[in-house]
């Protein structure tokens, strides 16, 4: 029976085991749980290992920093290739590198070759494989499930992250006294096989054909930074964002140090610290939507932003493991509220056209923030102590929340992303070829006096979806001699990008354009020029 066949009349979204009526996502989700395990116990035990090689608190931060720089970095160009090239094939490539570089580094470990410098480079360097893929992770679901199962599939990889990061770290403490430090390491780079051999089996399924070529992934990037600075759903999100992740990445960064200095454990209780923490984020998960019926998305966060600053106090507090251990429940509880949250208004506030680069954008802020501040928490420490360092984060996390709450969250929830038919296509006398270039489009408008600032006031708004859309500058300008004579120009870098933005056009922007068209005296006169090439003989 065909994954197609398997499905059944009823509504979207309501088990959490849907999605695993299709094959091809139900082996995949498997395998990816035991390649996160993997990825969890090479991550707990890399942790461990730097405590072992330095006391440094600065030093030990740096784990985290090389864990999550890379993402910090890499996000927009990986969110563009992942609109650009084949999916599928990224993702072998990404996962078999991934391997045996894992694989490499088990080897210096195992050899005692292992120095900070070294564990560091190679955490950044399988780190940079990682955020290269991570944005083609989250394209290929609708690819594995039809749209009305895309709910229960989301939902089941979040339980499933949240479960190998319980399992993981726990299991990396467990054999590191017996089997040896190596051992996780050894782990990792063999848990990836299973990931790369559903790969290999899965063809994903045919898109339907553009009429337009692929976009250059040059300008693929400069396109989806503009679409992002011109989202102001988007830009709130990142707001909130970074504010809820500059504080939460101490415990992250100092976790190790508050396993071995403040309770005095070892390799176990550390890594049931970090299990600790999924099992609290596995538990949040089934109870977060009625947290986020009860008090919203604005609320959700707050909550998870004081959840995080009472872990903290916690941590700081710790002399015995059940007070860290309860810390750590708290955080991840926490965690999972603030992170789902967050990823669902940039996900509300994004098309499907731009989706893979707007989630980037928004993973460089986050990943941006855990970044920066696994590093100032740990000079921090440093400086202080490790007690002063978490006491400190905890009262940023607390002041954040009345600092931020004007940016409010998945406020695009409303709007219909969908693309619009409405726009028609540009009217042209002779052949253009899509490289021509740039295309400047000017709209002549005449505006009632009654009506010029409302109109005035829409067209800025109409100026952020030119921006999104593909222009590279916009301007509006009045006429000196003729009242209510208005002229809209933007400039667009070739015709077929013009063409791609009668495409990305949303219903909601046919809305306010249709506003817009209300106000006016007779028809728009819509011009469009494009740059001449002279004949050089």
């Amino acid at each position: 029976m065909t994954d197609q066949a398997r499905k059944v009349d009823r509504a979207p979204g309501i088990s959490l085991l849907a999605a695993f009526r299709f094959r091809t996502f139900a082996i995949l989700w498997i395998a990816t749980i035991v390649s996160n395990i993997g990825s969890w116990m090479y991550g707990a035990a890399a942790g461990w290992l730097m405590t072992g090689l330095t006391k440094d608190a600065f030093v030990v931060s740096l784990v985290q920093v090389a864990s999550s720089a890379p993402l910090f970095l890499l996000a927009l160009v990986a969110g563009t290739l992942s609109d650009v090239v084949d999916k599928r094939k990224l993702l072998i490539w990404g996962e078999s590198a991934t391997a045996l570089l894992s694989a490499i580094f088990a080897a210096v470990v195992w050899l005692n070759w292992v120095t900070p410098a070294s564990l560091l480079w190679f955490m950044f360097l399988i780190s940079v494989l990682g955020a290269l893929t991570s944005p083609a992770w989250q394209a290929v679901v609708p690819s594995l499930v039809p749209k009305e199962e895309l709910p229960s599939a989301i939902s089941a990889n979040s339980v499933g992250f949240n479960l190998s990061r319980a399992i993981g770290p726990a299991l990396a403490g467990a054999i590191i006294g017996p089997l040896g430090i190596a051992a996780p390491f050894v782990i990792n780079a063999v848990s990836n096989f299973g990931v790369i051999g559903v790969l290999f089996g899965w063809r994903e399924p045919k898109a339907a054909a553009d009429t337009l070529p692929p976009e250059r992934f040059s300008s693929a990037v400069g396109i989806g930074l503009r679409y992002a600075i011109n989202n102001v759903a988007l830009r709130r999100t990142f707001v909130r964002t970074l504010a809820f992740f500059l504080s939460a990445s101490s415990y992250w960064a100092l976790l190790p140090l508050v396993a071995r200095v403040r309770v005095s454990g070892g390799a176990a209780i550390y890594g049931l610290l970090l299990g600790a923490i999924g099992l609290g984020a596995v538990g949040a998960a089934f109870v977060m939507p009625y947290w986020k019926k009860r008090f919203g998305a604005d609320g959700l966060v707050g909550i998870a932003s004081a959840g995080t600053a009472i872990a903290l106090v916690l941590f700081g507090i710790a002399r015995e493991p059940i007070v860290a251990l309860l810390a750590s429940v708290v955080a991840g509880a926490s965690w999972i509220a603030g992170v789902a949250t967050l990823n669902v208004s940039a996900q509300l506030s994004l098309p499907d056209w731009v989706r893979g680069r707007g989630l980037a954008m928004y993973m460089t802020v986050m990943f941006g923030a855990m970044t920066l501040g696994s590093a100032v928490w740990g000079q921090i420490a440093t400086f202080t102590n490790l007690q002063v360092a978490l006491f400190i984060a905890s009262a940023t996390m607390l002041a954040a929340i009345p600092l931020t709450w004007r940016w409010k969250l998945q406020t695009g929830e409303t709007l219909d992303l969908t693309p619009s038919t409405q726009w028609p296509p540009p009217v042209v006398s002779r052949s253009v070829e899509g490289a021509d270039g740039p295309v400047l489009v000017t709209i002549e408008y005449r505006v009632p006096s009654e009506h010029r600032e409302s109109f005035l006031s829409a067209l800025y708004e109409l100026q952020h979806e030119r921006l999104r859309d593909g222009a590279i500058s916009w301007g509006i300008f009045e006429d000196t001699s003729q009242s209510g004579r208005f002229l809209e120009t933007f400039l667009v870098p070739s015709w077929t990008e013009h063409l791609r933005q009668h495409q990305r056009v949303t219903n909601a922007d046919y809305v306010l354009q249709q506003q817009i068209m209300r106000l006016l005296q007779g028809e728009p006169l819509i011009t469009h020029f494009v740059a001449p090439r002279p004949n050089v003989e």
